[in-house]
C-alpha cells in the first residue's frame, strides 16, 4: 500500500485517493477469508500461492491499487517479492467499504479485466454477498455466487481457484468456527 504520513492512500487513475477507515465487519471477512486460504500458503498443503493482504499492485504508471487479499501461484512467481507488487495477481479479493462500493464493483473489476487477472472475488460484509469471477476470453463471468442472508450456507463451498479446498463462509461472515 502507499503510504502518505498522514493516512492510506491509493494510486487510482493517476490521482492520490484516500483509502476508507478499516471497519471491524470489513477486518473480521478479510481475517476470515485469509484463514481460510492459509493452507494454500504452506508447500506440504494443496499449497502453490502466495496469499498477501493490503497489497499494492502496480498495473501501470498511473493504476496502484492496494488489494484486500491478493495470490500469485507459485509457479509463475516462484520466490517472496518484496515491496510493491509488479507482477499480475492470479487472484484478487476485494472487501466493499460503504461509500467506496463503486471502486470495487466498478474501477478494480474494469481494471483487472482489462489487466487479465484471472480470478476477481468480491465480498460485501454488510449484504453477506460473495461473487466470484473468472476470466473467460477477456470477459469475466460468474463462477460462484451467494447471499448468505438468503441461502443458508450449511456445507462448506469450493470456489475457484481454490476449488482443492473448502471454504467455511458461516466463518468467513463471522460465525465462530
Amino acid at each position: 500500500m502507499l503510504q502518505s504520513e498522514e493516512e492510506r492512500v491509493e494510486l487510482i487513475d493517476g490521482e492520490i485517493v484516500k483509502r476508507p477507515m478499516a471497519r471491524s465487519d470489513h477486518a473480521l471477512v478479510q481475517s476470515g477469508i485469509s484463514d481460510e486460504v492459509a493452507r494454500l500458503k504452506r508447500r506440504n498443503g494443496p499449497g502453490g500461492w502466495w496469499i498477501m493482504p493490503e497489497i499494492s499492485v502496480k498495473y501501470s504508471e498511473t493504476q496502484c491499487p492496494s488489494h484486500d487479499l491478493a495470490g500469485w501461484r507459485r509457479e509463475r512467481v516462484p520466490r517472496r517479492r518484496t515491496g510493491i507488487m509488479d507482477v499480475l495477481p492470479n487472484w484478487v479479493c476485494e472487501i466493499t467499504s460503504p461509500g467506496h462500493e463503486r471502486k470495487d464493483l466498478f474501477h478494480h473489476f474494469m481494471l483487472l479485466q482489462r489487466n487479465a487477472v484471472p480470478y476477481y472475488w468480491v465480498i460485501s460484509p454488510e449484504d453477506e454477498t460473495l461473487i466470484a469471477y473468472r476470466l473467460v476470453d477477456g470477459k469475466y463471468h460468474v463462477v460462484f455466487s451467494m447471499e448468505r442472508r438468503v441461502e443458508a450456507v450449511s456445507e462448506p463451498v469450493r470456489i475457484p481457484p481454490f476449488e482443492d479446498i473448502e471454504i467455511d463462509l458461516n466463518y468467513v461472515f463471522g460465525e465462530e468456527g
